[in-house]
């Protein structure tokens, strides 16, 4: 288990006015940053959350999405992937990916063989498109599991091209 600043938590206010630390005690949180919007990788994390959202899962877990955009820019990208009402947090300045551990990534993280092959498999074959950066192009993304103001589980992508398994990453925070 990881310690978040509390601080940070309770500054961190979705699109409907709730803070991370309060939903937190609520309900685990699935808390996802993501790359810009033009990556094909970021599209690809919104279609494996649409899965998610659209089926029991809600019922247990909040999913938060925060991205480098606003929220109008946002709300576009969301809607495409069917997320109408999904909660975000809008971070330009990339703050808040800072304070999770989140840094920028290398030439060979973001645009290595191995996120090429990635990139061409997610982007034409599974169709999720190409597209021009919308946010910070070098911010990596990472997915954090929360309960009660704590951290449980924390995946910080190595490469862009990286494919967490986001249930089981909201699954750390069973039993405890």
């Amino acid at each position: 288990m990881e310690e978040i600043n509390k601080v940070v938590l309770q500054e961190m206010i979705t699109n409907k006015q709730r803070s991370i630390y309060d939903i937190s005690f609520e309900k685990p949180c699935l808390l996802v940053f993501l790359r810009h919007f033009g990556c094909i990788f970021c599209r690809e994390a919104l279609n494996d959350i649409k899965n998610l959202y659209q089926s029991n899962f809600r019922e247990k877990y909040e999913i938060i999405l925060v991205h480098m955009s606003t929220i109008e820019i946002a709300s576009n990208y969301f809607n495409r992937y069917q997320l109408f009402d999904i909660e975000s947090i809008s971070d330009p300045e990339c703050n808040y990916y800072h304070e999770f551990g989140l840094l920028k990534g290398t030439f060979n993280q973001l645009f290595g063989f191995r996120s090429w092959i990635r990139g061409v498999d997610a982007g034409l074959v599974k169709g999720h498109g190409f597209g021009v950066v919308l946010g910070d192009g070098f911010q990596m993304p990472g997915v954090f599991s929360l309960k009660n103001g704590k951290i449980y589980a924390a995946f910080r992508h190595k490469y862009s091209s990286d494919k967490p398994d986001y249930e089981k990453f909201a699954l750390a925070t069973e039993d405890k």
